[in-house]
């Protein structure tokens, strides 16, 4: 939205545009992450829960510091990202939950972070683009056969995607042979996976980048190829976890991916 100029702190896991990187990080896991495999992660994640009752930390004295006119959290997941019951301040300071499940409030999203810093009209501009490719999508898919796709939005243990991840595939031709739009993913056993017999299978682990999601594809290459299917490995940190402007990026890449264009 061309905001960039007016942030004055990023949370652990900003990385987009790489310019930001340089700016104070006000959170961080309570566990290093880094380097794990999808099952030493979801151990850690489970005592963090356990022991912790949250995944992550919040600077709230470097927050105070700074003293922001608006705080932007949200609501999605309390795995994924800093949740919002984790970011309370002595100070007076408007904070701006975001707690999209599908496209549509997504672009509410957008609209309400317009909204909150005077750039509505370049809020509606970015969602106006956004859909226009989205219709580009569709228009180029429509009347083709459509391939029985499995995606995995995790691997130790499998999970299928929900929230906006259904409906991506949907729009990019695709029909999706397990998970929920607008629920959380849920688990599954690689048994019921394989009785499925997708024609796709995309590898998608939340919040992986594509050489994260490669080592680990290779860690599982044994049940990925009982489960059948062309695999497509993606990028989920930047196309498909995250409740922003890239999940469009994210739809064209499925299309391509889905018919191997």
């Amino acid at each position: 939205m061309g905001l960039e100029d007016r942030l004055v702190g990023i949370s652990h896991s900003c990385d987009y545009p790489p310019s930001v990187n340089g700016l104070p990080r006000l959170s961080r896991p309570r566990t290093n992450l880094e380097g794990l495999s999808s099952s030493e992660i979801d151990v850690a994640i489970r005592t963090a829960m356990r022991d912790y009752g949250s995944v992550y930390e919040v600077d709230t004295e470097a927050i105070q510091a700074l003293e922001p006119d608006l705080v932007l959290t949200q609501g999605i997941c309390d795995v994924c990202a800093v949740p919002e019951s984790q970011v309370v301040f002595r100070v007076e300071t408007q904070i701006l939950r975001l707690d999209a499940h599908d496209l549509a409030a997504i672009f509410q999203s957008i609209r309400d972070v317009g909204g909150a810093t005077g750039a509505s009209e370049r809020g509606e501009a970015l969602i106006a683009e956004m859909q226009q490719r989205i219709a580009r999508v569709r228009d180029r898919v429509a009347g083709r056969p459509r391939p029985r796709v499995l995606a995995l939005e995790w691997l130790d243990p499998p999970y299928v995607p929900g929230h906006w991840v259904p409906e991506l595939v949907a729009a990019a031709g695709g029909e999706l042979l397990a998970g929920t739009a607008r629920r959380p993913s849920y688990r599954m056993e690689w048994a019921d996976l394989q009785a499925l017999e997708p024609d796709v299978l995309l590898v998608m682990p939340c919040g992986f980048n594509l050489e994260e999601t490669q080592r680990e594809a290779i860690r599982h290459k044994q049940q990925l190829r009982a489960v059948g299917g062309r695999v497509q490995l993606l990028d989920a940190s930047a196309y498909f976890s995250r409740s922003g402007p890239r999940v469009v990026d994210g739809l064209e890449i499925l299309a391509s991916a889905i018919f191997g264009s």
